[in-house]
């Protein structure tokens, strides 16, 4: 499945709410710090790990049926073999998107998620993505 950079353009520019599927506690980790990134620059980020009660001083959820309000973007930092319950979950909870980070790749889960309407990014990175299209539009601008 391709995805051409206007849809990933659209999607950091039109969604505020990530919900954050295995993000770690640990500062070192990728996801934590893709997590401090999006909550810089504005983002609604919320952790997804059931294992922790709050990471990056937010509430944390068990999964995204938890989450009590709505999301936008879902963001996966799961092993690829994790993500159909994961993207059946975001279809569930009326998500707009699923991204799955740099590494993760599942064909299947993505054709469900795009049947279900939502938009969908594998194997890439939400934060270059957003460092990219900020680099593409210099200077001071609100992403709504």
């Amino acid at each position: 499945m391709l995805i051409d950079l206007t849809a990933i353009d659209d999607i950091l520019a039109r969604y505020r709410v990530i919900a954050m599927v295995g993000l770690s506690p640990k500062e070192a980790r990728p996801s934590n710090q893709v997590g401090r990134y999006l909550l810089k620059e504005g983002f609604r980020v919320i952790p997804v790990n059931p294992g922790h009660d709050a990471i990056l001083g937010l509430r944390c959820y068990p999964d995204l049926a938890s989450i009590p309000e709505p999301v936008e973007v879902v963001n996966l930092f799961r092993n690829a073999k994790e993500i159909p319950p994961l993207v059946e979950q975001a279809i569930r909870i009326k998500a707009k998107a699923v991204w799955m980070q740099i590494g993760i790749v599942h064909e299947a889960a993505a054709r469900q998620a795009v049947a279900a309407g939502l938009t969908v990014v594998m194997d890439r990175c939400i934060k270059i993505e957003h460092e990219r299209l900020r680099q593409a539009s210099p200077g001071p601008r609100r992403i709504a």
